[in-house]
């Protein structure tokens, strides 16, 4: 069985990595595990049928001779203005969209997976006995979030993400599930961290499609982020003008905390925002500019980008939507590049893009 000698190592050693947090817990079922399924069933997974495996409820599931899990967290928020501030300033000229701020740089799977590959080896030189191990970068049936929690990294917020009290909420999250008998971060009469989210109300009431149904449980098929991402189809009218200018995930849950007000910054290159060209990046990306894009164009442009998971039609959709929010009248000077492109795809042959680029057109014409 692992030390905590070993335990602490293993903390230092992600720390070390570029890791901002690191915890070990026991694999095994958790009460939030069980609620899990109650969730499912009021359907609030909409079409994500992959959050059916049932490994997500039962870590056991996941491999064989599965005994520990080493959680880690990798900071992701830059210096720049969060989405609610930003759309608050005045706005003139081209019409801009919002890009979710874990998209803004390199694929956080890809970035996440390798310091986590990274950590293992180092594993294998501090057990040399040998031990089975599997990597998750949000990418396997594994709840992050509630492995995180009972290892000391933080609590379930209203919002439904793990806060932490000093890092706030801006971290991804990866696992390495090991056959090693580790010590845990917290011991046998220690509790997870407490819910420090008392009566605040910040995060359900700025919602602009309600997908905070109530404190803890999110209605994904109602989720801009689920609407923008996820979705495969077109995005329902009622949610539509509550999207504003968002084209991918949404930030505003995540804006609105109180733990996120003075959230530590990252200082690593691979999440700042991806400079495109002279005139564009991920950050407040020109609507006209991204609704024109073809398919060559955004799998160039988006290769090693966590975007690409919406894929062109999911782009290319959001970005209308986006531009019938933009408030463009006729002596708008981007009025006439926003219409010709709008017209180019009313005529599409993907019927979600012609269906939204003609919504869109309704609005600004």
């Amino acid at each position: 069985m692992g030390t905590s000698a070993d335990t602490a190592w293993i903390s230092e050693r992600a720390h070390m990595l570029g890791f901002d947090l690191c915890g070990i817990v026991r694999a095994r079922s958790f009460p939030e595990l069980a609620q899990f399924e109650e969730w499912l069933g009021r359907g609030y997974a909409g079409e994500m049928k992959y959050l059916e495996d049932p490994k997500r409820r039962n870590p056991s599931l996941l491999r064989d001779e599965l005994s520990s899990v080493i959680v880690c967290g990798l900071n992701y928020n830059t210096a720049h203005p969060y989405s609610v501030e930003a759309a608050a300033r005045p706005r003139e000229g081209e019409p801009r969209g919002w890009i979710s701020r874990y998209a803004w740089g390199s694929d956080y799977h890809e970035v996440t997976w390798e310091k986590l590959n990274a950590l293992t080896d180092a594993l294998r030189e501090r057990f040399p006995q040998g031990f089975h191990s599997r990597v998750y970068a949000d990418t396997g049936p594994v709840a992050e979030r509630v492995l995180a929690k009972h290892a000391g990294l933080g609590w379930l917020g209203k919002n439904t993400l793990l806060l932490n009290e000093s890092m706030g909420s801006w971290f991804f999250l990866g696992v390495i599930l090991s056959s090693l008998d580790l010590e845990p971060s917290l011991g046998p009469a220690e509790a997870p961290p407490a819910d420090l989210c008392g009566n605040c109300r910040q995060c359900l009431d700025a919602c602009p499609t309600e997908a905070l149904v109530e404190p803890y449980v999110m209605d994904a098929r109602r989720c801009i982020s689920y609407l923008t991402i996820e979705l495969r189809g077109s995005i329902p009218p009622e949610y539509r003008e509550a999207i504003a200018w968002q084209v991918y995930g949404c930030d505003i849950c995540q804006d609105v905390c109180p733990f996120n007000r003075e959230a530590p910054k990252t200082g690593n290159s691979e999440f700042q925002p991806r400079q495109i060209n002279s005139r564009e990046s991920l950050l407040e990306p020109n609507l006209v500019w991204l609704a024109g894009l073809n398919e060559e164009q955004f799998r160039a442009i988006f290769r090693g980008s966590a975007v690409k998971r919406t894929k062109w039609q999911g782009i290319v959709r959001n970005a209308c939507i986006a531009l019938g929010n933009a408030g463009l009248s006729r002596g708008n000077a981007a009025h006439g590049s926003a219409v010709a492109v709008l017209e180019r795809l009313a005529n599409s042959r993907e019927s979600v893009i012609a269906e939204s680029a003609h919504w869109a057109l309704s609005r600004i014409l």
